[in-house]
Formats: C-alpha cells, sequence, structure tokens
C-alpha cells in the first residue's frame, strides 16, 4: 500500500497551478513509490454548483453526479505535480472516467479527498497509462468514488481501445436522446466554473500553442451535458456513469446523444464520429 502524505488543504484551480502543470517534466526513471494524496475540501460550494448546474442544463439545486470531478481534477492536478509523478502532464490525455456516488453528502461538511496513482506496465507498442483513483470521504464514510485513466506517454501506433482520435465513418444503431451545439466560447464558459484552463480548451491560439488544430471541448463538459439529459429523459437522478473518450469535439461543433443496448448504454457522437461512450445507472 502506498504511504499517505500529510492531509493538506485541497488547492484551488488557478493560474499558478496551471503553469507548473504545463511546464512540469518527467521524473527519471527510478523515482520512488507515488505516494497516496488526502486533502481537504472545507465544504461544497453551492455558489459554484449553482452556475455548474445553469450551465449544463441540470436542476437548479440539484448535487450532480459529474459536479464530484471538480475538486476530484484539482485533487488529481496537485497529486501529478508531485515530485514522484513520473510523467509530463503538458500533452496527457484523458481516456476513461468513472464516477459512482455511495451515499449523499453534507454539502456543509469537509470534505476528505484521498487519491491513489496506480502507472501500468508499458503496452506492446510502448504507450503508458496511469490511473488516479480518487474516494470522498466525510467522518470515514465513503461518498463519492473517481477513476480517472490518462494515457500518459503515446505508443509507436494506435492499438485497439488506446488513443483517442479514431473515428467511426456513421453513427451507431441507437436511439437519438438530445443533442446540443458548442460556441465558439463554450470551453471558456465551462473553465470558469470548473477552474479547467487548459489552453487547448479556450481560444484557437493557445491550441496551437500545444500542438492542437483547433480547440476542443472539456471531456467533462460532454459527460456532464450527457448527463443532464439523461436525467431530464430519465426523470431520475444518476448515481454513476463512465465514459471512454474516443475522440474529441471541437468548439463549435454539434454533438448528439444516442442510447444503445444493452440498457443504460450511451454515446455522444459529433460530425459522424463517435466521441464518447459509456453505461450510466
Amino acid at each position: 500500500m502506498a504511504r499517505m502524505t500529510q492531509l493538506q488543504i485541497l488547492p484551488e484551480a488557478g493560474a499558478a497551478t496551471l503553469l507548473r502543470a504545463l511546464f512540469k517534466g518527467p521524473v527519471a526513471a527510478g523515482a520512488p513509490e507515488i505516494p497516496r494524496t488526502a486533502f481537504r475540501l472545507e465544504r461544497l460550494d453551492n455558489r459554484q454548483i449553482k452556475r455548474y448546474n445553469a450551465l449544463l442544463g441540470f436542476a437548479a439545486d440539484a448535487l450532480p453526479l459529474s459536479f464530484y470531478y471538480l475538486p476530484t481534477q484539482r485533487a488529481h492536478l496537485a497529486t501529478m505535480l508531485g515530485a514522484e509523478f513520473p510523467f509530463r502532464l503538458a500533452g496527457m490525455i484523458h481516456v476513461e472516467n468513472e464516477i459512482r456516488e455511495l451515499r449523499a453528502p453534507d454539502r456543509d461538511r469537509a470534505m476528505e479527498i484521498v487519491t491513489n496513482v496506480t502507472i501500468e506496465p508499458p503496452a506492446e507498442n510502448g504507450a503508458r497509462y496511469c490511473e488516479l483513483h480518487t474516494m470522498g470521504k466525510q467522518q470515514e464514510q465513503d461518498i463519492f468514488e473517481c477513476r480517472s485513466r490518462y494515457l500518459a506517454v503515446r505508443g509507436k501506433r494506435r492499438t485497439a481501445g488506446g488513443e483517442r482520435g479514431s473515428a467511426a465513418v456513421a453513427p451507431a444503431a441507437g436511439q437519438p436522446a438530445g443533442e446540443w451545439s458548442l460556441a465558439a466560447n463554450a470551453g471558456r464558459q465551462y473553465a470558469s466554473v470548473s477552474g479547467d484552463w487548459n489552453p487547448i480548451h479556450l481560444w484557437p491560439w493557445s491550441a496551437r500553442l500545444l500542438g492542437m488544430k483547433t480547440p476542443i471541448i472539456h471531456g467533462m463538459h460532454t459527460v456532464a451535458k450527457a448527463a443532464a439529459m439523461l436525467e431530464q429523459r430519465e426523470s431520475r437522478r444518476l448515481k454513476a456513469i463512465t465514459a471512454r473518450f474516443k475522440a474529441p469535439i471541437p468548439l463549435g461543433a454539434a454533438a448528439e446523444l444516442r442510447l444503445l443496448e444493452p440498457a443504460g448504454s450511451y454515446q455522444v457522437w459529433t460530425g459522424g464520429t463517435l466521441a464518447v461512450e459509456g453505461r450510466f445507472g
């Protein structure tokens, strides 16, 4: 079991943190074991929740399942900025995510956010993946669980289920369940709520600086939009959702949510390309 770092206040997502992430380099081979991190979130921010709900289409007073990713992402970034984390952060790709609520939280009570890192063995093509597994706890009770898998080092060639960007020719069979269009400033709108100011999501010039042809929307924005539509359709609050990010969605593009068999399966398509697939419950 990984050693635990001392409990710290959960860092805010700001410009200084972003700059550290953009310029953090890889650690030399033979780095020590990555410690488990633990951060204290004083309370869930109800004003942030309301802004999040208004932007993404949730009920005004709801606590969306996908909102848990916002403090989780702050904990992940702080963990990956640690000296023991072996990979360069700029260029890492979020390829999978899973969030489950285990019990209802007290919004006004402090929450402990504990993260373990697993570095996967190299794939046959040299690709390297890592998974960050986070538990949110109040008074020693598990509130939520989040798993995020990242492609940290690209392989020499693409393999099935590997890097994002593989495109399908036409949408798979399924039932259309909603659609939305992304404004040119959608990335900045989501960043102002989530705190994720990664330049690839903001402007054409900032995306090009990081090697992107065009800015793309945050993957978890897509998951949240899909979750809000699913809740409206199902007339219930989601308690679990998974996502595999298959291809990016450019700002200015349209997205379509589709439901598939078996029940509880969904996909998001854009321009004839499968962007996200997963399950919900």
